[in-house]
């Protein structure tokens, strides 16, 4: 800007012929009012070529219709034309205080364009069968033509030349239709049925939507199942000694820290282990307990004797091996009848039995497998409990995404329910639990769980899930944690707040859009992602890729 000044401060010299442009330095301000003059300029010029046009058509259609019907017509478009001179007025105070958008303009001239498309559609509506009027071939024509404005422009982002021809002559063809049928009662009848119809297909494509993306949520990659194949398949080559993990001695320690996920996703309980261990302080004195089923035991143990997590002791065991689980649980899995793994899952419901599970330790921390660690966790080891078994991040503020109301979930018309339980208590979250397994085995809370499950499959007293069933099972008995060790929502919310993620110290993708589904949140996966190591042989065999 500064050498344009300097250039054209100097004095132009005289030349003999001809001359150039004098060249003219605007500033912000001047260029502002050129462009606005400008503006006024072309619409003004637009109309009054629309008005001509508009003459020469009514002059057109007095030769060969009623002249006084065409006279009234005329007489609505002028009126009209006013309307629109004075709307013209008003937007022209507005621009000398700023500019209007280009695309704002353009997304305007094609929501004008769309409702007389939708009312000009209302018109052929009304045409009684077999007729083929001059007036209903006219509309079909202005149709066809504004269809094609309106494609051109979604195509290419910009308002075609005639675009404003086009809308003066489908104005013009409504004038007419106004004329020919002004029952008003009928438009509005027939506009309120299109709007009915418009809204039940909108409807009926976010169920589908929903649907398709609660069936996603429960399904695997096909990279996932190739990755499970090839590491079964290693792992059956190996000798038995080869498949023990080293540090086996720490698995019954209670001065050591002590984490579980259960999970039948190899990369899903890689990313909650690689996590935990890459933001501790003290790794060696982690302990990762994964617990899986009999199908997916062969292919995480092999990742892990693969990819060992540092000074961190690792096991891997399988649901199969509890020989008292099948007397306990399985029994009552068979009678739910139920073929959504949410709500019947083995895994899902083991969360109820962990004193069965861990009998020599006294406390745990209880991962869901679709969580990532960002903080070292040694504080929350000294969190006081205050006599109670559940340590939990609440969910019962109804300003937020991940609030949940127990009346939400359970059946408070059933008197059981109605007696035992507040339908106002505050709600809280799976995901990161804290549990003192002691104060559970005393409290024989498992036994409580038993109990309520076998009411659950007589009476209908709570949506399906372990959810419904854990605050009932530890009501009275959740501590509240704060809410930095465990923000939600990151597989459903595409709004959570950037601060939240970053201070968690657990983040968690519940909800059907998972950090390793299409479906996720883009937004989010990086946070997932950055714990796979992308370039393993295995992964890139897989087609599996960030």
């Amino acid at each position: 800007m500064r050498d344009v000044l300097r250039l054209n401060s100097i004095e132009q010299e005289a030349a003999e012929g001809l001359k150039g442009p004098k060249l003219v330095v605007f500033n912000d301000k001047d260029i502002s009012s050129v462009v606005r003059r400008s503006s006024y300029e072309d619409r003004d010029s637009d109309q009054f070529r629309n008005a001509q046009d508009d003459s020469k058509l009514l002059e057109a259609n007095e030769t060969n219709g009623n002249g006084k019907d065409e006279h009234q017509i005329q007489q609505t478009i002028i009126q009209m034309n006013s309307r629109e001179k004075g709307q013209f007025n008003q937007e022209k105070g507005r621009d000398d205080q700023r500019l209007q958008s280009p695309f704002k303009v353009v997304d305007e001239k094609v929501k004008q364009m769309r409702d007389q498309l939708i009312t000009a559609k209302a018109y052929l509506s009304f045409e009684p069968p077999g007729s083929n009027s001059r007036l209903m071939k006219e509309l079909r024509a202005r149709i066809r033509e504004l269809e094609r404005v309106v494609g051109e422009v979604s195509r290419d982002s910009d308002l075609p030349m005639s675009a404003s021809q086009k809308m003066r002559s489908m104005e013009l063809s409504l004038a007419k239709a106004s004329r020919v049928f002004p029952d008003c009662s009928a438009m509005a009848t027939k506009l309120r049925a299109m709007a009915y119809n418009a809204e039940e297909q909108v409807q009926v494509v976010r169920n589908q939507e929903s649907h398709l993306l609660q069936l996603a949520g429960r399904t695997t990659p096909k990279g996932f199942h190739c990755l499970s194949m090839r590491l079964t398949a290693e792992y059956f080559w190996l000798r038995p000694e080869e498949r023990q993990f080293p540090n086996q001695q720490n698995l019954n320690d209670p001065d050591l820290y002590h984490y579980a996920v259960l999970s039948d996703n190899v990369l899903a309980a890689s990313v909650v282990v690689n996590s935990t261990i890459s933001s501790a302080k003290e790794p060696e004195k982690i302990v990762f307990h994964v617990v899986t089923d009999s199908l997916n035991l062969p292919a995480i143990s092999m990742w892990f004797l693969l990819n060992p997590p540092g000074k961190a002791t690792i096991h891997v065991q399988s649901i199969e091996n509890f020989d008292w689980l099948s007397t306990k649980y399985n029994s009552t899995l068979n009678e739910q009848k139920s073929y959504d793994p949410r709500y019947s899952s083995a895994l899902n419901h083991l969360r109820f039995y962990l004193p069965d599970i861990f009998p020599a330790l006294n406390k745990i921390v209880l991962f869901d497998h679709d969580v990532v660690v960002q903080r070292d966790l040694t504080e929350i080891w000294s969190i006081d409990m205050k006599g109670k078994v559940n340590g939990a991040v609440e969910t019962c503020l109804e300003s937020e995404a991940s609030f949940r109301s127990i009346q939400m979930f359970m059946n408070f018309s059933d008197p059981f329910l109605a007696r035992r339980f507040n339908a106002n208590v505050c709600t809280w979250a799976f995901g990161m639990n804290l549990f003192d397994l002691h104060e559970w085995r005393r409290k024989n809370l498992t036994m409580l769980y038993r109990n309520y499950l076998q009411l659950g499959l007589k009476r209908s007293l709570w949506k399906g899930g372990s959810l419904p069933i854990g605050w009932i099972t530890f009501y009275n008995q959740t501590v509240a944690l704060e809410k930095r060790w465990h923000t939600l929502g990151l597989g459903y919310n595409s709004d959570v707040p950037p601060g939240d993620i970053e201070n968690a110290a657990v983040i968690h993708y519940d909800g059907v859009m998972k950090p390793w589904l299409e479906t996720g949140i883009a937004k989010y996966k990086g946070y997932w992602s950055k714990h796979l190591l992308y370039d393993h042989p295995y992964l890139q065999q897989c087609n599996i890729h960030e």
